[in-house]
């Protein structure tokens, strides 16, 4: 098995069927995992702003760092690897609020509420999530089956 961490502003897509996709550190910080069973393509994005427009040079740069760059990039790498709109699914995790703004920033609601906006635009529906409270996540995506794990301190579960 090879791991592809995934670290902020990052994203991968892979056909590697070996490779496992996994991101740590998951706060106010959203993963975007998507996976084609069909044509065994997985790719993930943990992206960590909302709006390119905060920083347009960054964007440049980094596209993975905010969410409005990052996911419709997402799906471009996916497409070239051979994978269909429709038989893609995505799952979702991350998006805290561990600040203690007292929501006066809340940059994980934001963060989210940006994805949903994407994804409603794109027609894409969003097949399980594991978002919002005060903990930090880690997210594993296997290549060869698609399942996703997510772990909070010694907690694993399936998404």
């Amino acid at each position: 098995m090879k791991l592809i961490t995934v670290s902020i502003g990052g994203l991968e897509v892979t056909a590697d069927r070996d490779a496992t996709l996994i991101t740590h550190g998951l706060g106010s910080c959203i993963a975007v995992m998507t996976y084609d069973p069909v044509a065994k393509v997985a790719g993930m994005l943990h992206f960590q702003l909302p709006t390119s427009t905060l920083s347009p040079e960054r964007a440049k740069e980094s596209p993975g760092t905010f969410a409005d760059t990052g996911i419709p990039l997402l799906f471009e790498r996916m497409y070239a690897l051979g994978a269909k709109k429709g038989n893609i699914q995505v799952k979702v995790a991350g998006g805290g609020n561990f600040h203690g703004d007292n929501g006066t920033f809340d940059i994980g609601k934001r963060n989210y509420t940006m994805m949903r906006k994407i994804f409603w635009k794109a027609q894409v529906l969003i097949a399980a999530e594991d978002c919002g409270g005060n903990r930090s996540r880690t997210a594993r995506l296997f290549v060869d089956t698609g399942q996703i794990t997510i772990q909070s301190g010694s907690e694993v579960s399936p998404l």
